[in-house]
């Protein structure tokens, strides 16, 4: 099925984190330059230590994300150029593993795959 005129498209990947969160830097940061490639969007990071970031990474998982007074991290957003934000990863806190397993999901996931079939036409 050919994509619709003016349909939706990956417009910028974000990752909320933190510098001292081994589960975040270098894992999700690279994963996360690694995933926006793919998509051919831009990387953005949100550092939630940082006071200039950290009133929008809050807005993020506050509203789109996983949100409890001390939430987890990392999280991943993807923005659309229709405006909705889609929520895809949340990081554990269990081992950095279990992280790294989860981001290997979501390149293995259909989800993805038809996201990038669907910006090549």
């Amino acid at each position: 099925m050919p994509a619709q005129k003016g349909a939706a498209r990956p417009r910028r990947l974000t990752v909320v984190l933190a510098e001292w969160c081994p589960h975040c830097v270098p894992l999700s940061v690279r994963k996360g330059r690694q995933l926006a490639k793919r998509l051919g969007v831009p990387f953005r990071t949100l550092d939630i230590d940082r006071r200039a970031q950290e009133k929008e990474a809050d807005r993020l998982v506050r509203e789109h994300g996983d949100d409890s007074p001390d939430y987890l991290i990392p999280q991943v957003f993807l923005e659309w150029s229709d405006g909705r934000v889609q929520h895809l990863l949340t990081g554990f806190s269990e081992q950095v593993p279990r992280t790294s397993r989860a981001w290997d999901d979501l390149f293995a996931s259909r989800w993805l795959r038809s996201v990038r079939e669907e910006g090549s036409r």
